[in-house]
């Protein structure tokens, strides 16, 4: 009984100090998009695309305003205009047409370009606070909720299993460039 006791004791202690030594992988969540909305400088990034939409959208209208006024102008006279004039005024008005729709599509996408390009630092930042944070709590990878995505991991800590399910799937290794 007293052998049992002791071997039981030793496997115990023997089970204690290995699973001690092995550091179990910590996991973290955060919520990205919460994290960037928060911080003080998307005021900035805010007002900056406010401005932007509006001054798109002013020259949209004047656009749209001298569009009608010609059309208007068009339906009132179109009776009493010869043929050549009739064409002349339809094809002002769909160049009038043309332009407001490429104005507005350039706009949406220089728009989009001036958001990604303000929004960069910000993204920076929060990526780095996330990296810094992860590494003092010593977590092994973080997942970002806004994305449902890993958003940090330790490299030294996780096992890219890539390579064997390459292989267990029969696909070849990409050409390296």
């Amino acid at each position: 009984m007293k052998f049992m006791m002791k071997l039981s004791l030793a496997v115990l202690a023997l089970v204690a100090t290995t699973t001690v030594g092995y550091a179990q992988p910590k996991f973290g969540y955060v919520n990205s998009q919460e994290i960037i909305v928060s911080m003080p400088e998307i005021q900035d990034v805010q007002l900056s695309m406010e401005r932007l939409q509006k001054d798109l959208g002013e020259q949209l209208e004047i656009i749209q305003v001298e569009y009608n006024n010609k059309a208007a102008e068009y339906q009132k006279n179109a009776a009493s205009y010869s043929d050549a004039i009739r064409q002349s005024k339809e094809q002002e008005l769909m160049s009038l047409q043309q332009r407001y729709e490429e104005l507005g599509k350039a706009g949406q996408q220089d728009l989009q370009n001036q958001q990604s390009k303000l929004m960069q630092p910000i993204i920076e930042k929060a990526t780095a606070a996330i990296d810094k944070v992860s590494k003092e709590l010593g977590l092994t990878a973080v997942f970002d909720m806004a994305v449902g995505s890993i958003i940090y991991f330790d490299k030294d800590q996780m096992v890219d299993i890539t390579p064997m399910l390459r292989k267990e799937l029969g696909i070849s290794e990409p050409t390296k460039k």
